[in-house]
């Protein structure tokens, strides 16, 4: 009779070990110095969902879409998934996504002032959500203090435009002693934004608008700074990176991401942030990630509840936030979550990285986004080197871009 019991109780603990739901997780945001985060992460949330095990992997950027295509391909997806915002729309559009709306409906956890409006509306498409950010970056204005002062020019504020930014960077350079006023990069991820802070944007379907009086204007913006000789050309830069220049106390502002923060530290400089001045209207840059449920997935319910817990869960922001595993997507709202994040010394104006938020223009998305983007870098490229005029490169960009979505 005891034998009996102890082979009924260990069927038992085997029958409660199978009826565990399995999650299958694929990530490229976890490189090898977060695996450890992950997997402490994983055990939290199967603490907290008991029914549910997480099985992970992970590859780098550069290979991750290759092998979920396999996956895909072979019928064998993941069930939770990550997607930047250029290859969601993608996903979205070819119906392999999972719709969230009615889990988010039914979800006390989760309301409208949970994230950012911005990184949510990011991942919905033909008005369905269908995935969660779980990350993001902004790109910022950085200014050096000290080279502000020794001009005698005023920092920069919220209410600045791109003329306030032009007169300080010319008050600041001083190219013979290798010091100038700005750096803000001339190529695809900043035209798109500049473009539409112009009053225009680049439109890549159905109809095609690239080269227009607007994005005209935003091309004149940032290749003038060279022109005025306020920025470094390539061969003044002798294959310095921008950041490195800032960095060295030679540039009194940078256009660039907020991952920089932690490297600036070592700057011995004093350096602040202050959202991206204005055009014609205001718009600044974010990149974010996603967590999605693929269509296919047999666990759904599991794989949602996976999916929330990476994007709000006070767990995962706090991980995040202490270990600089990108920022948690959500809104000021959630103080108790990003105080730590606020508080963390320089730069004093953190709080211009979620408002920059409120500013967010996403870049024009199409099927051969590799190609549509080299098609304007090679155009932009011309005019930074002055082989093209801005209305000769934005009239090439435009025929180039029409020809390829055409094929």
């Amino acid at each position: 009779m005891k034998a009996f019991r102890f082979l009924a109780a260990l069927l038992l603990v085997a029958g409660l070990a199978f009826a565990q739901t399995t999650v299958n997780y694929f990530s490229f945001t976890t490189d090898q110095d977060h695996v450890p985060q992950l997997e402490a992460l994983i055990a939290e949330f199967e603490s907290q969902n008991p029914g549910i095990q997480v099985r992970y992997s992970t590859a780098p950027f550069a290979d991750y879409f290759t092998k979920l295509q396999t996956d895909f391909a072979a019928g064998n997806p993941p069930d939770v998934f990550e997607l930047n915002y250029e290859n969601f729309v993608t996903f979205a559009s070819r119906g392999t996504l999972a719709p969230l709306g009615e889990r988010l409906g039914a979800d006390p956890a989760i309301s409208a002032e949970t994230f950012y409006p911005a990184a949510l509306e990011a991942f919905a498409f033909e008005g369905v959500q269908y995935g969660l950010p779980i990350t993001f970056s902004t790109v910022v204005l950085f200014y050096n203090q000290d080279l502000f002062d020794a001009a005698g020019v005023a920092y920069p504020t919220d209410d600045w435009t791109w003329e306030d930014v032009m007169a300080a960077a010319e008050a600041i350079s001083d190219p013979d002693n290798r010091v100038w006023g700005i750096y803000q990069p001339v190529q695809f991820w900043e035209f798109y934004k500049v473009a539409h802070a112009a009053g225009g944007g680049l439109q890549v379907g159905p109809e095609i608008a690239i080269d227009t009086p607007e994005n005209r204007a935003a091309l004149e913006y940032l290749v003038g700074k060279i022109e005025a000789g306020v920025m470094p050309t390539d061969a003044q830069l002798s294959g310095m990176a921008n950041e490195d220049l800032f960095q060295a106390g030679q540039l009194g502002m940078l256009v660039s991401g907020i991952w920089m923060f932690e490297r600036f530290q070592q700057a011995d400089f004093a350096w602040d942030i202050v959202v991206e001045p204005a055009g014609e209207r205001r718009a600044t840059h974010f990149f974010a990630n996603a967590a999605v449920v693929a269509a296919p997935s047999q666990v759904a319910d599991a794989a949602y509840a996976w999916v929330r817990f990476l994007a709000a869960s006070p767990e995962v922001a706090a991980t995040r936030i202490a270990t600089n595993w990108e920022l948690p997507a959500l809104s000021l709202s959630n103080s108790e979550a990003l105080s730590p994040y606020l508080e963390r010394g320089a730069p004093d104006n953190r709080e211009a990285v979620f408002a920059s938020l409120a500013y967010a223009v996403t870049p024009p998305v199409v099927d051969r986004q590799p190609e549509l983007q080299d098609v304007i870098n090679q155009e932009l490229e011309a005019v930074r080197f002055g082989s093209k005029t801005v209305a000769q490169a934005l009239e090439s960009a435009q025929r180039r871009v029409a020809s390829l979505l055409a094929d």
